[in-house]
């Protein structure tokens, strides 16, 4: 299906729209000429940080998932409208910060998302789709009594899909499955006409420093060492433009009620991911060689840390022909050049200073 003809002129609606994945998704579908309502946290400067560019193209609703009252108000603008798409990517999103905040990450993920769907079912609003961006850490681990209900790569791998179990093992993992949950609820009892999608491990420009790529990455271009929590754990690294083809796809020819999962298809180890990033940046002359240095005090509390993930998208191919199509290297030099550019958008944000 071709995507610029299906959304020019589009209502859609998009939570979460100044984001990391929020935000490419919102540029692509003003580039794309839909027309586009974003919700976004009111605060009181008001300031929009990845979406400010866009100000003259959409329409700003503020508010707080959290607060069913600012979330009706923002989408009863979408009762003039049919066939509205909701992008739910509104999210505390940060596995690491969910120990922290615990009681906000589950009000933000969970309560938030009920205030959404309960909404569309008050308001009566006519949707096309109601899409919940989920994660590929509800996964979490094998767990031993479940290892025969996983597929296997070649290699022995667990090969994830909308087949296989899941085992959530953080508090960011369990607040987005009990949305997905939430999402198939609203569809199974009032046929909202949701689908949920779990994307693996984006990674590109604008990303919140904390996360693994960012780090490493912020880290190299200030300083001689690079400063890590666990090495070993396998991601499969999907770059953000591949991500937001993905939900978009889905957003269109995915089938209500059904989950979709994607990624990049390839896994690497996190300590094989720095080591990439870095020889990137130095082929580029962003930086010498650093030295990688594991840190007890980075890694995730107890037992809680996925060990692999590895994603099997065959049904998303097979239903809209989506695939990856931005290779690690070219996705990290991307990602390099972003963050070196754009330095005042990320310092004091890291947390290894």
């Amino acid at each position: 299906m071709e995507l610029a003809s299906e959304f020019t002129d589009r209502p859609v609606f998009v939570t979460g729209a100044d984001g990391f994945v929020g935000s490419h998704l919102t540029e692509k579908l003003v580039e794309l000429g839909a027309d586009v309502h974003v919700f976004v946290r009111a605060t009181s400067s008001g300031e929009l940080r990845n979406i400010r560019h866009l100000r003259d193209y959409i329409t700003v609703h503020r508010g707080d998932l959290r607060d069913k009252h600012s979330v009706e108000r923002a989408m009863k603008s979408l009762q003039e409208y049919s066939d509205t798409i909701i992008f739910h990517l509104g999210a505390q999103a940060h596995v690491g910060e969910s120990w922290e905040r615990p009681y906000e990450t589950i009000d933000a993920n969970v309560t938030g998302t009920l205030n959404l769907l309960q909404t569309v079912v008050d308001l009566d609003l006519d949707i096309y789709k109601f899409d919940t961006a989920g994660t590929s850490e509800e996964y979490g681990n094998v767990d031993d009594q479940m290892s025969d209900k996983h597929d296997y790569s070649e290699d022995g791998g667990v090969l994830l899909s909308e087949r296989s179990p899941v085992n959530p093992t953080s508090i960011y993992a369990t607040s987005k499955l009990a949305a997905d949950f939430l999402t198939m609820n609203y569809h199974d009892a009032y046929s909202v006409p949701g689908v949920t999608t779990r994307m693996f491990n984006n990674y590109g420009p604008r990303q919140n420093p904390r996360y693994i790529t960012g780090t490493i990455i912020t880290q190299a271009l200030e300083r001689d060492i690079v400063e890590l929590g666990n090495l070993t754990p396998k991601r499969d690294m999907c770059f953000v433009s591949d991500g937001v083809r993905g939900h978009m796809h889905v957003a269109l020819e995915g089938n209500p009620g059904e989950e979709y999962v994607y990624g990049y298809g390839e896994n690497i180890s996190m300590r094989d991911w720095t080591e990439l990033l870095l020889s990137v940046g130095s082929e580029n002359g962003y930086w010498d060689e650093p030295e990688i240095v594991q840190r007890d005090d980075r890694y995730r509390p107890g037992d809680s840390d996925v060990e692999e993930l590895l994603v099997g998208y065959e049904k998303l191919n097979e239903q809209t022909g989506w695939e990856p199509q931005v290779s690690w290297s070219e996705g990290a030099l991307k990602t390099i050049e972003w963050y070196a550019a754009n330095k005042e958008r990320w310092d004091g944000r890291v947390d290894w200073r």
